[in-house]
């Protein structure tokens, strides 16, 4: 499972379930099995949990300890997931059952299968995880919906997890041995929502150079600050990726590295986007490496190892890996948008750009794109509150039992929100950018920022008189 897998799946695509597969998971399911038929106490099969992990429970209470755990843990609140998020919560989940050490039976892995394949999504509140034993309020919710409890989303329509299990040809299914705990325990709430939002991120990373390229067409900027020369003295990945891929998108410009030949050096809003986007570039590849190893990773507890009869607690579950990285990524991406929003400034004020103030020829009477740079800033300085870390943070719980948590879930949540926020910022760039080069008229383009110059006006008109622009942004947003 890599993160581009992952969007597919969340975008729709089933998760093929072979034979060999659900084979792999019967040694584990046995051995718990024979576990919970014993005497000796083992957490999470015949004991209680958390703080309670020393309360014995007999054998014919088993299936009620992992019913009530599930439906005890969905204590989520909020707005629920989007379909998209849900759908890769529940396909991580399956993913970490797969590998086969965490005692879940073939069939009860399956019933998971069918129901992300049948789009039989369980609603999930997106708060209440602090990512110490996993995400356990969102996966209780998953849970919750393979028993037939609470309300999930079928075709559009939210109904009673019972109805939806019907409408698909399903029937909830029965948790045996350490069942609903394997279904709980994991990383995957924090996993499914920041990889998602990471996938984005690094689209958008992208569309950042794109956007300071038709900038920089507009703006006339100096081709030497992208020479591979300067990257080769400096040798961080990202920077000379984006270095090359400037070059690229200006490649035969009349515009690039011609006008303001006065001009000794530019701005470090223009001179610096390797150095800044290439460091943006770096720490998303990071938290990228981080995250697809977690999906194939095992986060539940305790493990099953049925080659030597093994049942071992740990600590896997602990999400301070993910929520590091996420983190990591929020600062990453905070910067995209930063230095976005000063290359707006330079395209706005006639006394950097030379051309028209706000980009209208009709000053005094229009106001052209002046408040755009306020909406890019407001979201500027609301990404800067996001990009805060989540995971210096913890709060312990459960009798101090849980006495170290990640807040990785917060994390990907506000990892989130910064996408959104960043996809908007660069769509206020890409407007003004098109509209500078009409204003200046040379041409042509680069091959690269004629095809995303054409893209924009495909979408959006020059600007001649004032209008509403928040469709405008809107609009370019979409496309990004």
């Amino acid at each position: 499972m890599d993160l581009i897998r992952l969007a597919c799946i969340a975008a729709g695509e089933a998760l093929p379930i072979t034979p060999d597969m659900l084979k792999r998971l019967l040694p584990s399911a046995q051995l718990v099995a024979t576990m919970a038929d014993g005497k000796k106490p083992v957490y999470g099969i015949n004991t209680g949990f958390g703080s309670l992990a020393e309360v014995r429970i007999e054998g014919h209470d088993l299936q009620a300890l992992q019913r009530n755990l599930v439906l005890s843990h969905a204590v989520g609140v909020g707005d629920p997931l989007s379909r998209r998020e849900t759908r890769a919560l529940m396909a991580l989940r399956l993913q970490n059952i797969l590998l086969g050490y965490s005692g879940v039976r073939p069939e009860t892995a399956l019933h998971l299968g069918h129901m992300l394949n049948r789009g039989v999504h369980p609603v999930v509140p997106e708060k209440g995880s602090v990512g110490a034993s996993g995400d356990l309020a969102p996966l209780a919710h998953i849970a919750c919906g393979m028993i037939g409890e609470g309300p999930a989303e079928f075709r559009g329509a939210i109904m009673p997890a019972k109805e939806a299990l019907r409408a698909a040809e399903l029937d909830p299914i029965i948790l045996e041995a350490k069942e609903g705990l394997a279904l709980v325990n994991g990383t995957q709430g924090m996993t499914s929502v920041g990889g998602l939002a990471l996938h984005d991120a690094l689209a958008l990373a992208i569309h950042a150079d794109e956007g300071a390229a038709l900038t920089m067409e507009a703006l006339g900027a100096k081709a030497e600050a992208f020479d591979p020369r300067i990257q080769q003295l400096r040798p961080h990945p990202g920077q000379a990726e984006v270095a090359t891929h400037i070059l690229q998108l200006c490649e035969d410009s009349k515009l690039f590295n011609t006008l303001n030949t006065g001009r000794v050096q530019d701005p470090y809003s223009i001179r610096c986007v390797p150095q800044v986007h290439g460091a943006t570039r770096d720490g998303l590849a990071y938290a990228k490496e981080v995250l697809e190893r977690e999906m194939n990773s095992v986060t539940d507890n305790p493990l099953v190892f049925p080659e030597d009869g093994s049942i071992l607690s740990g600590g896997n579950f602990h999400g301070q890996p993910v929520a590091q990285a996420l983190d990591f990524a929020a600062i990453a991406l905070a910067e995209l948008g930063n230095i976005a929003e000063r290359r707006i400034e330079q395209l706005l004020n006639p006394a950097l750009s030379g051309l028209p103030a706000c980009l209208t020829h009709h000053n005094g009477l229009h106001s052209g794109y002046m408040m755009v740079q306020i909406t890019a800033a407001s979201l500027v300085n609301e990404n800067k509150m996001l990009a805060t870390p989540s995971s210096v943070d913890s709060i312990p719980g459960n009798a101090a039992r849980e006495d170290h948590v990640s807040m990785g879930m917060t994390g990907a949540r506000k990892l989130r929100t910064m996408v959104q926020n960043t996809r908007f910022i660069l769509a206020c760039e890409w407007l003004l950018a098109a509209q500078a080069v009409d204003l200046r008229r040379e041409r042509p383009l680069g091959r690269g920022t004629q095809v995303i110059y054409d893209r924009i006006r495909q979408r959006v008109p020059k600007l001649d008189n004032d209008r509403r622009h928040s469709e405008d942004i809107a609009a370019i947003a979409e496309m990004l």
